[in-house]
């Protein structure tokens, strides 16, 4: 289990560094293209529906190829897009967010596949908690040594070297795929018809319906956090560097959290109320976010941005581990890349909705507020679900 949980720690830190590259760097890149703040959450929501389409349809070629091998294919596909970014300016970024994320969607399936089959039961939940600190561990380093490399090698060549550690990575993976990817069936069959299986599958069964939903509305707030936190703090006056270094930490928090709440809902509280206590405090920390002026201190500018982070940004293990708990045997990457679809319907609608209102209101405080009802919702329909205690443990 150790080999497994390490193994995919490093494939998803990787990827975590491709994908908050262009956030952490957006107010460069939006000065050399020209391009309006606003733009940044179009591109997390192409994302978003990129991901959602790969990840509907990522359960079939891990069953056939194995959980190893498509890690290998995402970081792969990440190290590409972000080389189309590079090198294609506005039209590239654009084709980086389609085709690239398209692809990588199948990293975090592949990786509940694997921790699936090779986690003890009793020990799942902290088993997925911990390989999911990796997305943090990502946000963090992409976001304190980012803006540093930037000043000696520019945006273009800090994100090329994250493409070359996403090619490097894959190269790695490879000594283990004999060893981890024992279960393909190169003989399973890929059909068209799985996308819309793999959504009537998850919305058949009330458990996981729920836990779909739930992920619509967390990862929406964190897509919406990831996109927006720097480039909010420099419009509140701070330099990317100050305000890559508090992203950084902010973000920091997530990675004991991620670990504390897949311990708590693994031994000593139902998944479901731990799940609804994260849905309420990412709420209320999110309208806090929009009441954020330059006369806040940087203090308590981080005391509010960190409970959003030790909420919007740590649910992952208790989602996908409970998700993949309710999966037929065998069948957990398929599960959970069903569940997850619902998280990038969120990411693509909630970062689309922060850039309209922001286009219209010309600040802040409507787009975090209005982001945080689905989780308000989220909250009171996990805490209505006592009759569901099947997602307890």
């Amino acid at each position: 289990m150790l080999i497994a949980v390490v193994a995919m720690f490093l494939q998803q830190t990787c990827g975590s560094i491709g994908r908050v590259l262009p956030a952490v760097l957006a107010p460069l890149i939006i000065v050399e293209l020209n391009a309006d703040p606003a733009w940044i959450g179009v591109y997390f929501a192409l994302m978003a529906l990129a991901t959602l389409v790969g990840q509907l349809g990522s359960g079939g070629f891990i069953i056939r190829h194995g959980a190893v091998r498509m890690s290998q294919v995402a970081l792969v596909a990440t190290g590409g897009g972000i080389a189309l970014a590079i090198t294609g300016g506005a039209a590239g970024f654009v084709l980086s967010a389609l085709a690239g994320n398209g692809i990588a969607a199948v990293a975090t399936p592949a990786s509940s596949q694997l921790l699936g089959r090779w986690a003890v039961r009793r020990y799942a939940s902290f088993a997925f908690s911990i390989t999911q600190t990796a997305i943090p561990a990502g946000i963090l380093i992409g976001g304190s040594l980012g803006p540093l490399l930037s000043q000696s090698l520019g945006w273009r060549g800090t994100m090329l070297v994250s493409a070359g550690i996403c090619f490097v990575v894959a190269l790695l993976l490879q000594t283990l795929r004999g060893r981890l990817d024992t279960d393909p069936e190169p003989s399973h069959p890929i059909h068209l018809s799985d996308f819309v299986t793999t959504v009537t599958g998850v919305l058949a069964k009330p458990e996981l319906r729920a836990l779909s939903f739930a992920c619509f509305a967390f990862n929406g707030l964190q897509a919406v956090l990831t996109a927006y936190f720097v480039t909010y703090l420099t419009a509140l006056g701070y330099d990317l560097v100050t305000a890559g270094s508090l992203f950084s930490t902010v973000i920091a928090i997530a990675i004991p959290c991620r670990i504390l709440w897949g311990w708590v809902g693994g031994f000593y509280v139902a998944p479901r109320l731990v799940m609804a206590g994260l849905a309420f405090g990412m709420a209320v920390s999110s309208v806090l976010m929009g009441a954020f002026t330059p006369a806040w201190t940087t203090l308590a500018i981080g005391a509010v941005t960190g409970v959003l982070s030790a909420t919007a940004m740590s649910w992952h293990g208790v989602v996908l581990s409970e998700s993949a708990r309710h999966a037929p045997f065998g069948r957990a990457g398929a599960v959970t890349g069903g569940v997850l679809s619902f998280g990038q319907m969120g990411a693509f609608l909630l970062p689309s909705v922060f850039s309209l209102l922001l286009s219209v209101t010309g600040g802040y405080a409507a787009g975090w507020a209005v982001c945080a009802i689905p989780a308000v919702l989220v909250g009171v329909n996990l805490l209505r679900r006592r009759g569901g205690e099947s997602m307890a443990r």
